[in-house]
């Protein structure tokens, strides 16, 4: 069983830029494998010289829509129109992670993150997410991505909350590039028994966002994190294992980032001291279970 170790770029900085290519380097001086890029209409980059310094350095890459998110780009939308546009838009985003290498794009593909309608939920909502996702797993599978969804709490999404929910979307969706990522800060407000939602997805599983239960450093907090690598172990999974936080001493102000999406306490000070204790934590917990890292 091999896990890869990554991490999310919000660990160092707000926005992906050319700037910022050193941090790849860091990223591998730390141990990491796999580095995950947040993409967006406000992220303008060289897709060649990311990919080309990722390469060099033997670093895989997935990419997420963590930017500029039209708000007019829902898959779930009762408006035709917005669908529409909604799927030109995450093909765009599948062309760039293509163009960057990235084996996968994740997130909260089937709404918009942010988006919570507060009734019980409609029958064609459902095969409107179904149909845009077929579509977009297609698309990707063409292009070499996989397509990742990632369920988010209820206060974020009401579409796909849990990993019932998710399984039952793919099932639903009907299409072999479809996998799921769990997140396991917002597994807190979901779910019980982490074990069994890890267990639920299966061979589906693609990977796993981990930080502790403030989005802190692993370890200390609420997340059950034996419960979870046994279960990656029951898996035999063979996947990516990603840091994920908001540094949140960004911004201008400083830790203006970090408030702007709506975290207002200190959880990452330091990204590289954040992904070295992370490290050291996942490391010796997944070690336990007999995983080669």
């Amino acid at each position: 069983m091999t896990i890869t170790l990554g991490a999310h770029c919000y660990l160092f900085t707000d926005r992906w830029s050319d700037e910022q290519l050193d941090l790849l380097d860091t990223a591998r001086m730390l141990g990491l494998g796999m580095w995950e890029i947040a993409v967006g209409d406000d992220v303008v980059f060289d897709h060649r010289a990311t990919r080309a310094r990722a390469q060099a350095l033997g670093l895989q890459l997935t990419v997420s829509p963590g930017g500029e998110w039209p708000p007019a780009c829902d898959l779930s939308s009762d408006d035709a129109r917005e669908r529409a546009r909604s799927l030109r838009w995450h093909e765009r985003q599948i062309d760039l992670a293509a163009d960057l290498g990235a084996g996968a794009y994740t997130g909260a593909l089937y709404g918009r993150p942010g988006t919570v309608r507060r009734r019980l939920p409609l029958p064609e909502e459902g095969q409107h997410v179904a149909e845009g996702l077929h579509r977009l797993a297609a698309y990707g599978a063409a292009r070499g991505v996989r397509i990742v969804l990632e369920p988010m709490s209820h206060f974020r999404t009401h579409l796909v909350n849990t990993p019932e929910q998710l399984i039952d979307l793919i099932a639903r969706t009907d299409h072999p590039n479809l996998y799921g990522l769990l997140d396991t800060y917002h597994m807190v407000t979901e779910v019980r028994d982490y074990a069994a939602a890890i267990r639920t997805l299966g061979s589906r599983l693609w990977g796993v966002h981990a930080c502790e239960s403030d989005r802190g450093v692993p370890g200390g907090g609420l997340v059950p994190w034996e419960a979870v690598f046994g279960a990656l172990s029951e898996l035999t999974f063979d996947g990516a294992l990603i840091l994920e936080t908001y540094n949140s001493t960004l911004g201008d102000p400083p830790g203006s980032f970090a408030h702007s999406r709506a975290m207002f306490h200190d959880p990452c000070p330091d990204g590289a001291a954040f992904a070295r204790q992370g490290i050291a934590f996942l490391r010796a917990g997944l070690t336990r279970q007999g995983f080669t890292l």
